[in-house]
């Protein structure tokens, strides 16, 4: 990038070569960023995302002087293995990248649920980081504590968090969070070795209470670096046993996620905790500046129990920084600003 050139950025996402072949900046879902980026006078270019032709897009990333990544830790079998040591390398020789695999690692797992536990946002969290801690902690934390949610350390769409409840005699109900599932009655001892996989590749597991307040929904806080670009609410349907059983049932489906901008009047004080409190507590706790943060992502709350004046509490469930969409609307004009002042500052 020089002076008088524009900025580049590349939009990576995943799919195959003939998505990659078909792409333009208008005909996939991130098209109002491509708009708003645009606008703003940077050019920014589809770069579709696949194992078989990642040297491709590497050359294509380091001939641009920015990238903005959206690929999920899972898909279709398919993890970011191969593609987070390609986007460090790609920053390691100047174009700037965000989210950052290594940010990721911080934030965009499960495990800063218990680094972080004794924010505001945290509830009583447990970390088991083997397999042989789990077998042996697991089951008697489950019988005092009351039903409990564990989740495996890196994925999303539900895959790998779990609502356990102790049944009795050595067998517990399960229900996983991932879209059609319905409860299973097993022994523990079973459930316990359907686990080990979590602790493949350093893995771990994370285990929260679980929140009866769950089907009031969840509010998913959108954030653009430090600020709040954002809010949706969704009542979710994961983890809440279906009707008889039928996951299919209208009454197992999850409503619409409604969409508010960030000065929404109902998330106000939630917006004011995330950006006084929380999101520079986080921070300080990971080792994170402001300028690493990802240009967007979100934290997921559920309702906690209310406090002794009647008002909500939150509970953080997540945090999503590999692949933060769909976004509010006002959100895709914060990113375009943000990649700007991004450049502008690498520029200067």
């Amino acid at each position: 990038m020089t002076a008088t050139t524009p900025p580049k950025i590349a939009i990576v996402w995943r799919g195959d070569r003939e998505a990659r072949t078909a792409a333009t900046p208008a005909n996939n879902r991130f098209h109002r960023i491509f708009e708003e980026l645009a606008l703003l006078g940077i050019t920014a270019e589809p770069a579709v995302y696949d194992e078989a032709f990642a040297d491709e897009c590497r050359d294509q990333l380091l001939a641009a002087d920015g990238v903005l990544v959206w690929v999920d830790p899972l898909h279709d079998g398919k993890t970011r293995v191969a593609l987070d040591p390609m986007l460090r390398d790609v920053a390691s020789r100047g174009p700037w990248v965000s989210a950052h695999p290594d940010v990721i690692l911080k934030i965009g797992v499960k495990e800063v649920l218990y680094r972080t536990r004794h924010l505001g946002w945290g509830v009583d969290t447990h970390l088991y980081a083997s397999a042989a801690a789990f077998g042996r902690e697991f089951p008697r934390r489950l019988a005092t504590d009351g039903p409990r949610v564990l989740k495996q350390n890196r994925g999303n769409g539900g895959q790998g968090v779990w609502k356990v409840e102790d049944t009795g005699g050595g067998a517990v109900r399960v229900l996983h969070a991932q879209r059609g599932s319905v409860p299973q009655d097993l022994l523990l001892a079973d459930f316990i070795a359907r686990c080990q996989r979590y602790f493949i590749a350093d893995g771990c597991i994370v285990d929260q209470p679980f929140q009866p307040r769950l089907p009031d929904g969840m509010i998913r806080c959108y954030m653009a670096e430090d600020k709040v670009a954002g809010f949706g609410h969704q009542r979710i349907k994961a983890l809440i046993a279906p009707p008889e059983a039928d996951p299919d049932a209208p009454e197992a489906q999850p409503g619409p996620r409604i969409m508010h901008g960030p000065d929404a009047e109902p998330f106000q004080r939630l917006r004011q905790l995330m950006e006084r409190d929380w999101t520079p507590q986080m921070m300080a706790v990971l080792g994170i500046d402001a300028a690493s943060l990802p240009i967007i992502w979100d934290a997921d709350f559920l309702y906690g129990p209310r406090d002794a004046t009647g008002a909500d509490t939150y509970v953080l469930c997540e945090i999503n920084a590999s692949s933060v969409f769909a976004i509010p609307d006002q959100a895709a004009m914060t990113i375009a600003r943000l990649v700007a002042a991004r450049l502008l500052g690498a520029r200067l």
